[in-house]
């Protein structure tokens, strides 16, 4: 029985959210947030601590920097069981890298210093430790530049070993969208888009268009629509799967939510259509507390979420 369900290659970094900012901010004044939060971020380690905590078993390998930013970072990962420990930590004088929130209502500014998350390059990786899982996962292709070169061999190579691959790109800060991505797609299992990348990748101008493209070479694309749900292009079938309805705290590291519970699905088994139920459930619920994890992290709060929007079967409940 291969030793994890899932494993990550990815960045890590902190979260530092001010809320109650203007939109149109000033230069040369001191402006004061109405509150702040700081918490685990990143697309990689936020799907990793979450699909932790749905009871999934998680390998996670990072380059994180020799700062007291990385450790509580990786702290937060093991706390949730995640496994890191073929993670690396870099130089005495690299750094984690941190991103900057300032959610604007349903808009938010991202500002983002990556430290060490270009740095990392596939000779890093333990490719037994990977391949030891039924599924391989991969977000933040574009703040992964280290790793560029080496993708395609690393994909050929776990797909060859019989994993499944599944793939968020998220953002590309550069607006390109091409590179390496046209090399992954067609090692990709699962592709999961949000509906504004999605017409990115695929250079349409709708969903819909984008969906005719990419579903000839990706066999499942769930799109994230947020409150409205999802999209599922599963070969030639497409289907909307409904959001919930739920006053979000913030919207921070919902998509990321969304694919720990679509994955906690799959791995157990799950229909598309349930896969992006349970993928709704956690997105939503992820919005009921500052940041991506922390709504995972109150486990009074995660019980009565899913005692009142149940999980489907495929997808573990947390104890």
């Amino acid at each position: 029985m291969p030793q994890f369900d899932l494993t990550i290659a990815g960045e890590v970094n902190l979260d530092l959210i001010l809320y109650g900012l203007d939109e149109t901010i000033p230069v040369d004044r001191e402006l004061l947030a109405s509150n702040f939060e700081m918490t685990l971020g990143s697309s990689s380690a936020i799907l990793a601590h979450n699909l932790s905590v749905l009871q999934r078993r998680v390998g996670f390998i990072t380059l994180y920097g020799a700062d007291s930013m990385g450790d509580l970072a990786m702290r937060r990962l093991t706390e949730a069981g995640v496994d890191a420990s073929r993670s690396l930590r870099g130089e005495e004088s690299s750094k984690t890298g941190v991103t900057i929130l300032l959610p604007h209502g349903r808009t938010r500014r991202i500002l983002t210093y990556p430290g060490v998350m270009f740095d990392m390059v596939v000779d890093d990786l333990d490719i037994d430790y990977l391949s030891s899982a039924r599924h391989f996962h991969l977000s933040s292709l574009f703040l992964l530049r280290g790793l560029h070169p080496g993708l395609p061999g690393l994909f050929r190579e776990l797909k060859q070993r019989g994993l499944t691959i599944s793939l968020d790109t998220n953002d590309d800060p550069d607006g390109r969208w091409n590179g390496v991505l046209d090399e992954l797609l067609p090692y990709v299992d699962i592709l999961l888009p949000n509906d504004d990348e999605v017409c990115r990748i695929a250079q349409r101008k709708s969903v819909s268009e984008a969906l005719d493209i990419l579903g000839t070479t990706v066999p499942l694309i769930a799109v994230k629509c947020g409150s409205k749900g999802a999209v599922l292009q599963h070969r030639s079938q497409r289907t909307s799967v409904p959001g919930l309805t739920v006053e979000p705290v913030d919207t921070i590291g919902a998509g990321d939510s969304f694919n720990a519970g679509f994955l906690a699905a799959w791995l157990g088994g799950g229909s598309p259509e349930e896969c992006a139920v349970s993928g709704n459930i956690t997105g939503a619920l992820s919005t009921q507390r500052p940041g991506g994890i922390e709504a995972f992290r109150d486990k009074g709060l995660l019980s009565q979420f899913l005692e009142q929007n149940p999980l489907p079967g495929a997808a573990t409940r947390p104890t």
